[in-house]
């Protein structure tokens, strides 16, 4: 198959645990989730050294999505086996929970996590069942958006009724909320609409993906288009804003691809499909960042690896607001360099 990237360009970090989204910042630095001991997160400097922050708490976290804060503090969206929510991460490891409650209610298992600019944290719960398997359907509506204003430990619904929620792109420019449905196999579109209540609204399904397309990770260029990893398949796509889709990356196992497709058409679909996941080179992407001085190198979160790898590309990445935060005393894990 003719791609434009045939092959990964190289690999960085060492010894990462379930590195599933990647937060790229202009020094260099690199962070994704941790899953070993109590949770946390692990740090990859310029100079591809790893280095690891475990959390301070007796209950153990599982942070999926992760996002970078002003001032080096990290939220984390835990993803328990029951339970969710999102907490904030310290560099000395303490802990504190920034969003306890949707709507005065428990938080479900938490996907994924990301502040606008205004300070809004956002976030996706992929579905309300117990285990996530049980929504690993085409059918699956009970996934949503939803969002804690600056300062509260409360969010509320934005949008609900979701094929399985994964991450979403506040595409503030615009005035878009763009959001992957993973197992209802759709990228969908919402307006913003502003003022003191924050709503979104007019949903309108972008793109239907194909046999073998689980859309997962969410990423958006200066040209507007969006880059979309997509599980087992460990497929890369650009999607234009009017819903045209180019592959643009795939490293398929093509038995297992055929296993897990005839396993999602019969709402057979379980983790024993996700978890053994796997292409020539890669170990089930599940995530894109744009990263490097330019942000042209996209960097690959991923399930089932202990690295990241990456490739480099002509296009360039929009500047997420996290890019150029101070880091605090983050910036002991950056490496300057002339």
């Amino acid at each position: 198959m003719n791609l434009p990237f045939n092959t990964v360009h190289g690999w960085i970090g060492t010894n990462l645990s379930r590195p599933e989204c990647v937060v790229a910042h202009l020094s260099g630095l690199l962070l994704v989730p941790n899953w070993q001991l109590s949770g946390g997160i692990s740090l990859i400097d310029n100079l591809g050294e790893t280095h690891h922050i475990i959390a301070n708490t007796p209950i153990p976290l599982r942070p999926n999505g992760i996002a970078l804060e002003a001032g080096g503090t990290v939220l984390l969206a835990h993803m328990g086996e029951q339970d969710g929510g999102i907490f904030r991460l310290h560099a000395n490891g303490d802990v504190e929970h920034v969003v306890n409650t949707i709507e005065g209610s428990a938080v479900p298992p938490t996907n994924f996590v990301v502040q606008d600019s205004t300070g809004r944290i956002w976030l996706t719960v992929s579905t309300r069942k117990t285990p996530r398997a049980l929504d690993y359907r085409a059918h699956a509506n009970s996934g949503f958006i939803a969002v804690a204003e600056s300062g509260s430990t409360d969010a509320r619904i934005v949008a609900d009724g979701l094929g399985y929620t994964n991450e979403c792109v506040i595409d503030e420019q615009r005035g878009f909320v763009w959001v992957n449905e993973t197992f209802g196999r759709r990228l969908t579109r919402f307006a913003i609409s502003g003022g003191p209540r924050l709503t979104l609204k007019d949903p309108v399904c972008i793109h239907e993906f194909k046999a073998g397309t689980y859309p997962d990770g969410l990423a958006l260029d200066e040209q507007g288009y969006l880059w979309i990893t997509s599980i087992v398949s460990n497929r890369i796509l650009r999607l234009s804003p009017g819903g045209h889709a180019e592959l643009m990356f795939e490293d398929s196992d093509q038995q297992h691809l055929q296993w897990t497709e005839t396993a999602y058409q019969n709402d057979l679909l379980g983790r024993e499909h996700l978890d053994n996941a796997h292409g020539q080179q890669m170990r089930n992407i599940s995530n894109l960042a744009f990263g490097g001085p330019q942000r042209n190198r996209l960097y690959l979160g991923n399930l089932l690896g202990d690295q990241l790898p990456w490739i480099d590309t002509e296009f360039k990445g929009v500047q997420m607001p996290h890019w150029d935060v101070e880091l605090g005393p983050l910036t002991r894990f950056t490496t300057q360099t002339t």
